[in-house]
C-alpha cells in the first residue's frame, strides 16, 4: 500500500552546495522525502540562477535540480551567520558541500567542527578529487572529471579525436554517488552510534563507472580505442541507418544474431564462417554495417524498430528532445520529465526521478524556491526566529 509520506520525511539535510554534482545529489533525496533546506549566499544564491537557459528572467537550469528545496539564505563568512549554522547543525542529520577541499574548514566550520557539536551528523563532501591525494586542491568541474577519469580517451570516434559526453556525467555521477554515501552513513549511525564524513570525487566516479575499458587494458595491454556508437567486444552492436534517420541495434550474444538474421532475410550470414561467432563479426564490423545499413535503408526508423523488436532483438530509435518527451512510456508512464507550473518561468517540463519507490512514493514536491523564500519559515521552526528577528538579520547583512 503505498504511503504518502516520503522514505526520507524525517531526515532534515543542510544544502551547501551549488552548480550541479552537489544540488542533483540534494535534489535526488528531497524528492524521496528529506527536507532539504538549501543555504544560499545573500543576494547572489548558486551560482546557476546566473545559468541558462533563462524564460521570464528565471533560470530554468536552475529551477530543474533544485525543486523540492526550501531556500534560505545565510551569510557564513559572518561570526554572527555561522554561530546561526551551527545551531541548525544541531537539529540536522546531515551537511553537504562541494566547496574545494579545506573550504569549509577555513570558514570555520568543517567536519571536525560539526561532529563536536552534533555527533551524529553525517557529512558529504564533493569535489574534483576528493578531500585527500596529491591533486586534492585542485578545482574541478565535470570536463575535468571525465578527461582525467579516462571516460573521454575512448569516447568519439577515431578521426575526432577524445570527446567529452553530451552531458555532465562526471556531475550526475558524483551526485549520484554523494546520495548513496548519504544514506549508507545514515543507515551506519544505527550500527555505530554516530554520523561520519563521506568523500566524493567526480573523478573516482567517472574511473568507477569505466565498466570494462580497464580490464580490457589490463587483458592486452593495448589502450582501448575510440569506436564510435558500436562495442568494443560485440557485434552488431551498433547504430544503423535506415530510410529518415538512425536507430540502434544490440546483439548481445549468439542467438540474438541468429534471430536478426532471420528476421533480416540474411539466414545464410549465420553459417558463413566470416561471420560465425562473435570476434569474427567484430573483426569485420565495417562490412557488416554496410550490409544491415543496405537491408535497413529500404525501412523507416519506425518500421525497423518494430520488425526486429518483434523477432526479440533488442532495437531503438536514437531520440532526441522533442521525442523523448514525447514518449508515453519514458515521459508518459515513467514519469522521467514531470510538468511542473514555476511562479515566475511557468509551465516547464524538470527531470523525473530513475529511482521508483513504490510503497512511498517519491516525486517533485514542489517548484524551485525563490533566493531567501523559506527565511521566515526555517529559522522560524528550527531556531525560533521571529518575523522582526529575520529582518534584523537581513538588515545586518548576515541573512
Amino acid at each position: 500500500m503505498e504511503n504518502n509520506k516520503g522514505a526520507l520525511s524525517n531526515i532534515t539535510i543542510l544544502d551547501l552546495t551549488r552548480v550541479l554534482a552537489g544540488p542533483y545529489c540534494t535534489m535526488i533525496l528531497a524528492d524521496m522525502g528529506a527536507n532539504v533546506i538549501k543555504i544560499e549566499i545573500p543576494n547572489k544564491g548558486d551560482d546557476t540562477r546566473k545559468y541558462g537557459p533563462f524564460k521570464n528572467g528565471e533560470s530554468m537550469y536552475y529551477a530543474n535540480v533544485n525543486r523540492s528545496k526550501k531556500s534560505v539564505t545565510l551569510n557564513l563568512k559572518s561570526e554572527e551567520g555561522k554561530k546561526i549554522f551551527l545551531e541548525m547543525v544541531k537539529k540536522a542529520d546531515a551537511v553537504v558541500e562541494n566547496y574545494r577541499p579545506g573550504v569549509m574548514d577555513k570558514l570555520g566550520i568543517g567536519y571536525d567542527v560539526l561532529k563536536e557539536i552534533n555527533d551524529q551528523i553525517v557529512y558529504v563532501g564533493i569535489s574534483g578529487f576528493g578531500s585527500y591525494g596529491p591533486y586534492s586542491d585542485r578545482p574541478g568541474y565535470d570536463i575535468i572529471a571525465q578527461a582525467m577519469g579516462g571516460l573521454m580517451s575512448y569516447t568519439g570516434w577515431p578521426e575526432t579525436g577524445p570527446t567529452r559526453s553530451g552531458n555532465a556525467m562526471g556531475d550526475v555521477i558524483g551526485g549520484l554517488n554523494g546520495a548513496i554515501g548519504l544514506l549508507a552513513a545514515i543507515n551506519a549511525r544505527t550500527v555505530t552510534g554516530k554520523g561520519q564524513r563521506v568523500d566524493i570525487s567526480l573523478v573516482d566516479g567517472i574511473a568507477a563507472a569505466l565498466e570494462n575499458g580497464v580490464v580490457r587494458y589490463e587483458a592486452d595491454g593495448k589502450v582501448p580505442e575510440r569506436t564510435g556508437n558500436r562495442y568494443s567486444t560485440l557485434y552488431p552492436y551498433d547504430a544503423f541507418e535506415a530510410k529518415d534517420g538512425a536507430y540502434v541495434l544490440g546483439c548481445g550474444n549468439q542467438k540474438l544474431w541468429e534471430n536478426f538474421a532471420k528476421v533480416a532475410g540474411m539466414e545464410e550470414l549465420i553459417t558463413d564462417k566470416r561471420y560465425i561467432d562473435g570476434s569474427s563479426r567484430l573483426e569485420r564490423f565495417e562490412e557488416l554495417k554496410e550490409i544491415i545499413n543496405n537491408w535497413s535503408k529500404n525501412y523507416t526508423v519506425e518500421e525497423v524498430v518494430e520488425l526486429i523488436l518483434n523477432a526479440g532483438v533488442p532495437a531503438a530509435p536514437i531520440y532526441d528532445m522533442s521525442q523523448l518527451l514525447k514518449d508515453e512510456h519514458i515521459a508518459g508512464a515513467r514519469e522521467m520529465f514531470v510538468p511542473l507550473k514555476h511562479p515566475i518561468i511557468g509551465d516547464m517540463h524538470v527531470i523525473g526521478d530513475a529511482v521508483k519507490l513504490m510503497g512511498t512514493k517519491n516525486g517533485v514536491r514542489w517548484a524551485a524556491p525563490a533566493l531567501g523564500e523559506y527565511n521566515e519559515e526555517v529559522y522560524g521552526e528550527m531556531l525560533g526566529f521571529t518575523k522582526e528577528d529575520v529582518e534584523k538579520y537581513k538588515h545586518k547583512g548576515v541573512i
